[in-house]
């Protein structure tokens, strides 16, 4: 009878983590985090960053209640110009001397219709934080890699206003308007790793 009380007990105090899901670790090697601007009125720049870390905890029983968490290393930022990129480092934009990362904590998330969400959460980028929302597709159906790591996928997009986040400079053209835009399209790929495979071999690249 003590030894039944016993594992009743146990199972009860098990419950709260069993409905929670499992937690996913952004695979960085094979994720990325690109952004898009237009330049001069005419056309896009493309850029990117490195995943430096994250985690996205799913909850199965209620999607809306899982969370995700993330950071970029900002002096990554690329687009293919070594002058260019030197300067988005530098303290005209992204200062990545005084703000090193980039971060996203989220604080809600919504269902947006099958296999769509809705992710609000702060984002915290030159020393600034705001609320953004991410449309987010997935996540994809799980399936193993040839190293026995659970996999899964989830694409995100958003569009950021960067003056809201303190990245003012640009420069005005003789014919009107402005080199940089201000509005950015943003793209994140995420590769995700279950947290229980930690002991599978590590991916490769």
């Amino acid at each position: 009878m003590k030894t039944t009380l016993k594992s009743a007990i146990a199972l009860l105090v098990a419950l709260p983590s069993l409905a929670f899901g499992a937690t996913w670790d952004i695979d960085p090697a094979h994720s990325s985090a690109e952004f898009a601007v237009k330049h001069m009125m005419v056309s896009n720049v493309k850029g990117s960053f490195t995943i430096k870390s994250g985690a996205i905890n799913l909850d199965d029983k209620d999607i809306t209640k899982s969370t995700v968490d993330a950071t970029l290393d900002a002096a990554t930022v690329n687009t293919g110009n070594a002058k260019r990129d030197e300067h988005l480092r530098a303290p005209d934009f992204f200062d990545t001397a005084k703000f090193p990362t980039i971060t996203f904590k989220s604080t809600k998330v919504e269902k947006a219709g099958e296999g769509k969400l809705k992710v609000t959460g702060n984002l915290t980028m030159h020393g600034v934080t705001k609320p953004v929302v991410l449309d987010v597709t997935g996540p994809s159906k799980e399936s193993k890699d040839p190293w026995g790591n659970t996999r899964t996928g989830v694409e995100a997009t958003t569009k950021l206003n960067r003056k809201d986040f303190g990245l003012t400079y640009n420069a005005a053209l003789e014919t009107g308007g402005v080199a940089v835009s201000e509005e950015v399209n943003v793209t994140l790929d995420l590769s995700l790793t279950k947290k229980a495979d930690a002991t599978a071999t590590p991916a490769k690249k």
